[in-house]
């Protein structure tokens, strides 16, 4: 049984007789009777009533109408939802906190450029929550978000651990505390430091180190890529986690470098996270599962 064939039917009925709905499909008459005629042997139905005048719908054929539209209707709606889907899949739309960029997020999307090269992507910058949101509207496929080892994770999330490391402390490499081995809070609290904004796992990390303590002077500012810029500006230190830093081109260029805190501080994670609810397009799939094959393949950050 071809979708044509059920096509046919339903033209036959609209225009009232074989030789019409022939005239209007473009059809020879004896093409389209031959074609109805081996939906009839497949069916076991007589769908036309052939006589000399001509040939129309039969009885039969009118009692199985409403089924043959069913079939036509959810074709329709198929075609609809693989159009929609082709359409998504020309975009994926990801928003990230900014961290591990340089190590696992560009490389990955280099690579989803790669093997599909027709498809968009957009990296949006936001907090956890903006990400969230979006999420939740559907104008992001995919959101890349930190937390620390032991927070409730969103249960409307399917979430996926990419990377897990430590809080570290960057800093130029010629500033007083590169020469430490590890940073301890008071080294901390003497420094201009650059925090991230609220809403941002790393400003409640610091909050939470300081335990109420302010430093000589701060800076709030969005993402790790920006504190990173400053850092290498001169203007203090920050604290990120070591993924965000380790195999970055500022670390590279010597213009930044870290050290440990040496306290005992939260394992901190990053994770993609997409809806539950409805399939994810294909291309959002496919970006996401670079990000957790090349999350598997690199080393443990802190060594």
């Amino acid at each position: 049984m071809r979708i044509e064939q059920l096509e046919y039917v339903q033209a036959v009925t609209r225009f009232g007789s074989l030789r019409r709905a022939a005239e209007e499909l473009h059809l020879s008459q004896p093409a389209l009777s031959e074609t109805l005629r081996n939906l009839e042997r497949e069916l076991g139905v007589e769908l036309l009533d052939r006589r000399r005048s001509g040939a129309r719908i039969s009885g039969q054929g009118r009692e199985l109408l409403p089924h043959i539209a069913q079939v036509l209707e959810a074709v329709d709606r198929l075609k609809k939802a693989a159009d929609d889907q082709h359409r998504v899949s020309r975009m994926v739309r990801v928003g990230t906190v900014n961290a591990a960029t340089a190590a696992l997020v560009l490389p990955t999307i280099r690579e989803f450029r790669g093997a599909y090269p027709e498809t968009q992507v957009e990296v949006v910058e936001a907090q956890q929550a903006e990400i969230h949101r979006a999420l939740r509207e559907g104008s992001f496929d995919l959101g890349l978000v930190n937390y620390l080892r032991g927070d409730d994770l969103t249960p409307e999330f399917h979430t996926t651990e990419l990377l897990s490391g430590q809080p570290v402390v960057c800093m130029r490499p010629d500033s007083p505390l590169a020469q430490l081995p590890a940073i301890g809070v008071e080294d901390l609290l003497a420094e201009p430091l650059i925090v991230m904004r609220s809403g941002y796992v790393m400003h409640r990390f610091v909050n939470r180190l300081l335990n109420g303590r302010h430093p000589l002077f701060s800076y709030s500012t969005d993402g790790a890529e920006m504190g990173k810029m400053m850092v290498a500006q001169g203007l203090g230190v920050t604290v990120l986690p070591d993924y965000s830093i380790i195999g970055d081109p500022l670390v590279h260029s010597d213009s930044i470098t870290w050290r440990p805190l040496d306290c005992r501080v939260s394992e901190v994670f990053l994770v993609a996270q997409q809806r539950k609810s409805g399939v994810p397009p294909f291309a959002a799939r496919a970006l996401h599962e670079l990000l957790v094959r090349r999350a598997g393949a690199l080393d443990s950050p802190a060594a």
